[in-house]
């Protein structure tokens, strides 16, 4: 629960897509999120549990695994932006691409490799110039810049492509009062939600279908996995549309 969570420990998933979109998708994670408009085609998911805690898999793994599955499942980048007391850093998921991301200590020193930035910047989009080299600034050693810091600079770069956080809604915020505030933005669901995730979880199983035969056909286990995630996935959101 989110009362016995490290109040300094924390994620923010930024998704490209429209919010009645993404807020199907994410009930297939099975966890409880809040989503939030967050500009001109961007939407903000804020988790509602902290299952990084109690000896658990460290943040940046569950968020990253979030993440795949909306990229994978939607067909859309998702951004997550997470933090814990000793670093803090991003990770962008895009389809079935391998994830690219970047990390610093808590005092801001970087922990990556430059190359990140440029993929990163690659894949979403961003000018090859200015936005790369804004990156480039943010991915370089500055005292006067902690980890926080260098958060909030990515989604002042993610501005140039529409997104647009509501007001209090900023990484390395308290995970329980980001979700209190996320109250007040959140788009509420609709009956037409099954629609949506209708049509995810059709997608969902016209890709694990081929996947998981061209696995089995290869021997390649991995691709065999994931074909039969992409399945069990897209079965049980067709169940849940009945």
């Amino acid at each position: 629960m989110l009362s016995d969570a490290n109040p300094d420990t924390g994620a923010l998933l930024l998704c490209r897509a429209a919010p009645e979109t993404v807020t199907a998708a994410a009930r297939l994670l099975r966890e409880p999120f809040r989503c939030v408009a967050a500009g001109d085609g961007w939407t903000a998911l804020v988790p509602g549990t902290a299952p990084w805690g109690d000896g658990g898999d460290p943040v940046e793994r569950v968020v990253a695994g979030w993440a795949g599955a909306l990229a994978v499942g939607g067909q859309w980048a998702v951004v997550a932006l997470w933090w814990d007391p000793d670093h803090s850093g991003f990770l962008l998921a895009s389809g079935f691409r391998r994830p690219v991301g970047f990390a610093w200590l808590a005092a801001g020193t970087p922990v990556g490799e430059d190359e990140a930035v440029h993929t990163f910047a690659l894949r979403l989009g961003l000018d090859p110039v200015l936005d790369v080299q804004a990156l480039e600034e943010l991915a370089r050693p500055d005292s006067a810049a902690d980890a926080r810091a260098r958060l909030i600079g990515v989604v002042a770069v993610l501005a140039r492509t529409g997104v647009v956080l509501p007001p209090g809604l900023a990484p390395g915020a308290p995970l329980a009062e980001l979700w209190a505030l996320a109250a007040r933005y959140e788009v509420a669901a609709t009956h037409g939600w099954a629609l949506p995730v209708r049509a995810l979880s059709m997608a969902q199983l016209a890709l694990g279908v081929p996947m998981t035969a061209w696995g089995l056909r290869t021997r390649r286990g991995p691709w065999v996995a994931a074909g039969a995630v992409l399945l069990a996935s897209g079965a049980l959101g067709l169940r849940r549309t009945r």
